[in-house]
């Protein structure tokens, strides 16, 4: 299981690591700023069965 993903940040372009939490299950989604400028991104958390982590990022 991972316990870590990287996503882009859609203004920035920067690459952004964050914990991934699998408590709250294999579909997740959330807002999270980004650390480098600040930039709200829309963070789409997929856990497969097999433990493999996608993070997809859009822009709020």
């Amino acid at each position: 299981m991972e316990d870590e993903a990287t996503y882009t940040c859609d203004a920035c372009g920067e690459a952004i690591v964050v914990p991934i939490d699998v408590t709250q299950g294999a579909s997740q989604e959330y807002v999270e700023d980004c650390p480098v400028c600040c930039h709200p991104n829309v963070l789409r958390i997929e856990i497969a069965p097999d433990g493999h982590v996608r993070v997809d990022a859009v822009g709020e």
